[in-house]
């Protein structure tokens, strides 16, 4: 079954509504309150790194038909590399620097 036009914008302008309808109601709840309950800025914590996460691995992981392509596509080692750089220096130009030199040379030698 084939939509028409107007139950296609029909569809766009509700999930327009809803989705600033929901975020609209942050923000006004966190002006209208005084402190944010402990629980909720624990959970907030997670946020920055869940949201990289989302943005990053699927970038890296993309698995290739084989375990030999994977490696030779060079973004999954580059990847570890630069988690390791990220976990034992905490630097995100160094974690950057770091991950784009070793993809580059992995792509450049193979």
């Amino acid at each position: 079954m084939i939509a028409s036009a107007v139950e296609i914008w029909t569809v766009i302008v509700a999930i327009g509504v809803a989705t600033f309808a929901f975020r609209f109601s942050f923000i006004h709840l966190f002006g209208h309150v005084e402190a944010v309950p402990p629980r909720i800025e624990a959970a907030l914590r997670y946020v920055p790194p869940a949201v990289l996460a989302a943005l990053a691995v699927p970038a890296v992981l993309q698995f290739e038909p084989t375990l030999t392509a994977t490696l030779a596509d060079g973004r999954l080692p580059a990847g570890l590399v630069a988690a390791a750089v990220a976990w034992r220096t905490e630097s995100v130009g160094a974690t950057v620097a770091v991950g784009m030199v070793t993809l580059w040379a992995i792509r450049f030698l193979l």
